[in-house]
């Protein structure tokens, strides 16, 4: 696959002359940028700030929330599924009235797991997950399995490569109830096969819920199209909307009324002020909400989501193929030979927007690199993570910091650090 936008790439192409001709890079300027020499490829949990994020917020402290007091409800109250449509519309390929904007990916992932469960037949108490999943993801079915007595049954799942279609296959059967895997890889950014795997789950009969977080505004994601059940996702990685911003969840309309979640919160409740003795949850996606919204939170969300509306994520797509491929033929002439390995598929149909690589002193490499304001994140066993945000990141970037890297090793810079990984990585 090569991209319309950026032709040819490779190891001898020339980053100016890349970032001169990319018709997003106007989109960096979108953001605070305290430090412009930093190389930010932090693939983490916290993308950079939209300004349009702080003069968002702002208004709604010093405008709506001043003036109006109590009375902002009368308009906030219905920003879930405001900003769940929008992003229906603009990221996750979903119809208007189901998502919702709420909660964590955590939380959230328990109240879809566990509706569904509930909603299967006797005789399907199976829970189907791969063992790469991120771990909340199956920490969290592993409590539901315990909760509710159910199993939780682990397919075998190639840390480079992802998860196998017909691993799933053969995982799945009269027996199963939900099949909950993540769409691209946290550690190796390996893109799973939704459409495929979605059918393999339908087929047999059972739920599939789908963790979006490393693929909400990185690739395409088409729910409807696909035949998604269920899914959540945060919106703090590439649609930086900031630290704790809240996360989405996702219920195919014909699904909403009949599962019902396990956390029976006001927000979920018919008429909710009648503040009636009995829980009668709304027939449509807000059934899934808890209790009161972090209104700011979503405002911070919905001002975040712009630049990624406007760019699209067709064009996103594009210039994340061609980052993750220049990176890859560096990485491939300058790093591999200094002892790294590459963990990401090298197939761009079949990774996310982020690479890779390993190496045995991969944690002290991070920290050495993040002296010389190259911010990469680590994760174990001995793998740096570079995450490239197509809104903000260029090719004179990744050119940086793969050149910082070989230079760190090849000095032995990074011998100065502990090997004792943080808490925080």
């Amino acid at each position: 696959m090569m991209c319309d936008m950026y032709p040819r790439i490779d190891a001898d192409s020339d980053p100016a002359a890349l970032d001169a001709a990319d018709p997003l890079a106007g989109y960096r300027d979108l953001f605070a940028l305290d430090d412009a020499e930093l190389v930010y490829l932090d693939g983490n949990s916290l993308g950079r700030p939209p300004r349009a994020v702080a003069k968002a917020v702002a208004e709604l402290l010093d405008g709506t929330w001043r003036t109006e007091l109590v009375a902002g409800w009368d308009s906030w109250v219905d920003l879930p599924t405001i900003a769940g449509d929008e992003l229906a519309r603009s990221v996750l390929g979903a119809s208007p009235g189901e998502v919702l904007v709420a909660d964590s990916t955590s939380a959230n992932l328990y109240k879809l797991a566990a509706a569904a469960l509930a909603a299967a037949t006797p005789d399907r108490r199976v829970l189907v997950t791969d063992d790469d999943n991120f771990p909340t993801d199956r920490y969290i079915l592993a409590g539901i399995a315990e909760q509710f007595g159910a199993t939780l049954r682990i397919v075998r799942t190639d840390i480079d490569t992802g998860v196998d279609p017909e691993a799933v296959a053969a995982a799945v059967g009269a027996d199963t109830a939900v099949v909950c895997l993540s769409h691209v890889a946290y550690r190796s950014g390996a893109l799973a096969d939704m459409e495929r795997i979605s059918a393999i789950a339908r087929d047999a009969g059972a739920f599939t819920l789908w963790d979006l977080c490393h693929s909400a505004g990185s690739v395409p994601v088409e729910l409807n199209r696909c035949g998604v059940d269920l899914a959540v996702g945060c919106t703090y990685k590439y649609l930086n909307a900031g630290p704790g911003a809240p996360a989405f969840l996702y219920v195919r309309k014909d699904l909403q009324s009949r599962l019902r979640q396990p956390m029976w919160g006001w927000f979920g409740q018919t008429d909710q002020f009648a503040m009636g003795p009995e829980y009668r949850p709304v027939e449509d996606i807000r059934r899934f909400s808890v209790g009161t919204p972090p209104i700011s939170g979503i405002t911070a969300v919905r001002a975040a989501l712009e630049p990624t509306s406007r760019a699209g994520i067709g064009a996103l797509r594009e210039k994340s193929v061609a980052l993750t491929t220049y990176a890859l033929a560096l990485i491939e002439r300058r790093l591999v030979p200094l002892g790294f390995r590459v963990a990401t598929p090298r197939d761009p149909n079949l990774r996310g927007g982020h690479v890779t690589i390993e190496h045995a002193k991969a944690w002290q490499i991070s920290q050495a690199m993040r002296r010389a304001g190259i911010v990469p994140d680590y994760r174990a066993p001995n793998r740096v993570r570079l995450g490239f945000a197509p809104l903000y990141n260029g090719f004179g970037e990744i050119a940086r910091a793969v050149e910082g890297i070989a230079d760190i090793v090849a000095s032995g810079a990074y011998v100065e650090f502990d090997d004792a990984v943080s808490r925080v990585t």
